[in-house]
């Protein structure tokens, strides 16, 4: 899966389930899209369905923006 997939799919899940409309590769998932600790639960949950995978707290803890998502996804997929 290509970085520009795992992208397009993250965003559809922040439109859908967050309900964000307009989201960027360098956006902060905090600051930028003032996610709080719900709605980044909802997102990690939404994502690890999506891909299927599990993002364990060091993961999570390395990820501000929706760039950090894509390549700990990427990295996820690739093991």
């Amino acid at each position: 899966m290509t970085d520009e997939e795992i992208f397009q799919a993250i965003a559809e899940v922040v439109r859908d389930k967050l309900e964000i409309t307009e989201v960027g590769r360098t956006a902060r998932l905090v600051e930028d899209l003032e996610l709080d600790s719900i709605r980044l639960l909802t997102l990690a949950m939404e994502v690890e369905d999506r891909f299927q995978v599990c993002l364990d707290e060091e993961d999570e803890q390395a990820i501000v923006t929706v760039q950090d998502l894509i390549d700990v996804v990427r990295g996820k997929l690739a093991s």
